[in-house]
C-alpha cells in the first residue's frame, strides 16, 4: 500500500486472530468501527475461500470504507456504522499487482485497492456496482429471550484474562428484570451459578461470577484475577442463559 500511496497513515488494528476465523475478524471489526477516523479505509482479510469465486468488494459506509471478502467479515461493522452507500466487486484488472498464484489476495487485490482508495481515488474505477442487500449477512448473533423471560446469550469474546464477553447489552438485561448490583442466575451448561452485576472487576468477591459492563458497552462474566473462562469451561460460542429475578427457564 505504501509502494502505491506513499503518503498513507496505516493503523494495524491486528494481526493476533485465529487462523480462519471469520467470526472473530467480524467482531473484532465491530469493536473498532465506533473509533475509526472518519473517512479511513478499512483493509480487513481473512479469508479461507481465498482463490474461490467468493467475491471481493469495497463497501462505502459514510464514515469508513470497508474493503475484504464477502464472506460475512465485513457485514456487522458495515451495519453499525449505518449500513452500505455503495459498493463495488474489485473486478478492476487495472488496480491490482501481478499475481504468481491466486491465493494472496490480501496482497495481490485488496491491498492494492485499499491503497486506491485512500488516495482518494473513486470507488467507481475498483469494478462493477453490487447490490447492497446482496452482502452476506454476519456470523455473530442477537441474544434471544425464552418462554418465562430469560435471556438465551451467546458468548462473542474471550479476552487474554478469561473475561468472557456476550452478546447482551445492559439495556437488554434491565428490560428482562435485571437490575445493577442485583443477582442474576446463570445457566452454564449443566452447571447453575448466580452472578452480582458489578461496576468493576475489583468489585468481586474472591471466587466470586460477577457481570459487568465490558469496554465495549456489553455485559461480560469475570472472577476479579482469574479466568471466568477457565472456571466455567466457556468459550468464543458458548451458550450462557441469564434468568433475572422473576423469569424461568423452559423446561
Amino acid at each position: 500500500m505504501l509502494g502505491l500511496a506513499p503518503g498513507l497513515t496505516i493503523i494495524d488494528v491486528t494481526h493476533d486472530l485465529p487462523a480462519h476465523d471469520v467470526r472473530a475478524g467480524a467482531l473484532t471489526l465491530v469493536r473498532a468501527a465506533q473509533y475509526l477516523p472518519d473517512g479511513c479505509v478499512v483493509l480487513a482479510v481473512v479469508d479461507p475461500g481465498v482463490g474461490t469465486d467468493r467475491r471481493l468488494l469495497a463497501v462505502a459506509c459514510e464514515q469508513a470504507t470497508f474493503v475484504g471478502p464477502d464472506n460475512g467479515l465485513l457485514a456487522p461493522a458495515v451495519a453499525l456504522l449505518g449500513g452500505a452507500g455503495a459498493v463495488v466487486t474489485l473486478t478492476s484488472r487495472d488496480h491490482r499487482l501481478p499475481a504468481p498464484g491466486p491465493t494472496f489476495a490480501g496482497r495481490d487485490i485488496l491491498a492494492p485497492a485499499a491503497a486506491h482508495l485512500a488516495a482518494e481515488g473513486p470507488l467507481a474505477d475498483l469494478g462493477d456496482p453490487v447490490d447492497p442487500a446482496s452482502l452476506l449477512p454476519g456470523l455473530v448473533g442477537l441474544p434471544t429471550t425464552l418462554d418465562g423471560g430469560a435471556l438465551e446469550a451467546e458468548v462473542w469474546w474471550v479476552d487474554r484474562f478469561g473475561n468472557c464477553q456476550l452478546n447482551v447489552g445492559p439495556d437488554d438485561l434491565t428490560q428482562a428484570g435485571g437490575t445493577p448490583g442485583g443477582l442474576v442466575e446463570l445457566r452454564l451448561g449443566e452447571r447453575s451459578k448466580a452472578a452480582r452485576w458489578v461496576e468493576t472487576y475489583a468489585a468481586a468477591r474472591p471466587s466470586e461470577l460477577v457481570l459487568l459492563v465490558d469496554s465495549y458497552g456489553l455485559l461480560a462474566l469475570a472472577l476479579d484475577r482469574r479466568s471466568a473462562a477457565a472456571e466455567y469451561g466457556l468459550h468464543a460460542g458458548s451458550t450462557v442463559v441469564l434468568v433475572p429475578p422473576g423469569a424461568t427457564v423452559p423446561p
